[in-house]
């Protein structure tokens, strides 16, 4: 006998801590739909979020490596993976709903287009005059809007907390009034633990992806105090990292930051003793925080990235390299927009060309981006 999702939404409400968001208290979906006899509302945004194909699509978009770097560097997908897995670990610790957790992370980062950061950023210069373009805002929109699924109504039709978690991803790009939400309130623990790990695993992964790379080395990683409490726990020296130390590595860093992040929560969780998921939201700054310390190695381990992985001259010829496929693509497009799939020039009645161009381009992998580029430019290639 299977349990049944009355008995599942039970059983969260005894384990669950009372500021846990819980699946039988959820405001609905925008469209009215039966819940399933053996799925809670959150489990089913999750499955509903690994069907889709915007989520197989990220197996072929660039984390910092464009796909044809190598099959070890992350992608997208694996990187997504990787965020729901530590956050899953957090939310279990602070006793809150894993399954919204897991929905938060798996959706956040879905609106990435081709090249990672460099399509990003070309997208939002090509459309500066049409409210520019930013990936947490395109995730939002892939899950109401882009994704094609139902017959009823557009896009994924997932539940209002975890649509909120997706839009209070912490960010300067303020979504609070797309999704109706009030700006001043925080994103719930749920949300706030999905925001932490994204950025917890962003920092440990790409280090990982730089070592492997040889774009830096671990004499240089020594300016780092948060490098030098590695080395001083593993106690390691050397210049040289073979690769069983290196995993060895971001394994304890990733540990170090998880046990940070509960460790400060907690003692958030303590000074503001919460009683309901609103006490948390209307809490005026986030809970889930690293401890001071930490946050000053995470911030300078990002900076160290930054100069010697983000700028390094292999990754910006290959983010060079992505913006003029982006470019070409996004011009040949608007030039002579008849050559839009009839999927796309459907949208054209409620969008602006542009938009629907954009939208158009982000949803491809960085192959399809290479393959489209080449059928818009090269003479040889059948259309």
């Amino acid at each position: 006998m299977y349990a049944t999702r009355e008995q599942l939404e039970e059983i969260e409400a005894q384990v669950l801590a009372p500021f846990a968001l819980l699946s039988r208290d959820s405001k609905g979906r925008a469209y009215p739909d039966e819940e399933p006899r053996y799925r809670t509302a959150f489990q089913r945004d999750r499955d509903r979020i690994v069907h889709s194909a915007a989520f197989r699509r990220l197996e072929y978009k660039t984390q910092v490596f464009v796909n044809d770097e190598g099959d070890y560097y992350r992608t997208r997908l694996t990187h997504t993976l990787e965020v729901a897995q530590i956050a899953r670990t957090v939310a279990r610790a602070l006793r809150v709903n894993e399954d919204l957790v897991e929905a938060i992370t798996l959706a956040h980062d879905l609106g990435h287009p081709p090249f990672g950061h460099a399509g990003e950023d070309a997208l939002d210069a090509l459309l500066k005059d049409d409210g520019g373009f930013n990936h947490n805002l395109q995730s939002y929109r892939v899950v109401t809007k882009l994704e094609e699924r139902y017959g009823d109504h557009p896009g994924l039709n997932l539940t209002y907390e975890t649509l909120a978690g997706i839009a209070k991803h912490e960010t300067n790009y303020d979504l609070s009034h797309v999704a109706g939400l009030d700006p001043d309130a925080r994103g719930s623990l749920e949300a706030q633990i999905a925001d932490a790990c994204d950025s917890l695993a962003y920092n440990a992964h790409d280090l990982d992806d730089g070592l492997r790379a040889e774009l830096f080395t671990p004499t240089e990683l020594d300016e780092l105090d948060m490098w030098r409490l590695l080395c001083d726990r593993l106690n390691w020296r050397g210049e040289i990292i073979d690769e069983i130390t290196r995993h060895t590595f971001v394994r304890e860093l990733v540990g170090i930051q998880v046990d940070d992040i509960l460790q400060c929560t907690s003692q958030n969780m303590d000074e503001l003793d919460p009683k309901t998921p609103e006490d948390i939201q209307n809490a005026g700054k986030n809970v889930v925080s690293y401890s001071e310390e930490m946050r000053q190695q995470t911030a300078a381990l990002k900076q160290f990235l930054y100069e010697h992985m983000y700028y390094h001259f292999r990754v910006i010829r290959m983010k060079k390299r992505g913006e003029q496929f982006i470019n070409g693509i996004y011009e040949s497009l608007i030039e002579e927009p008849r050559q839009l799939p009839p999927e796309c020039t459907d949208r054209l009645k409620d969008h602006s060309l542009h938009r629907v161009v954009a939208d158009y381009i982000a949803s491809m992998t960085d192959r399809g981006a290479l393959l489209e580029y080449r059928r818009l430019y090269d003479p040889v290639m059948r259309p």
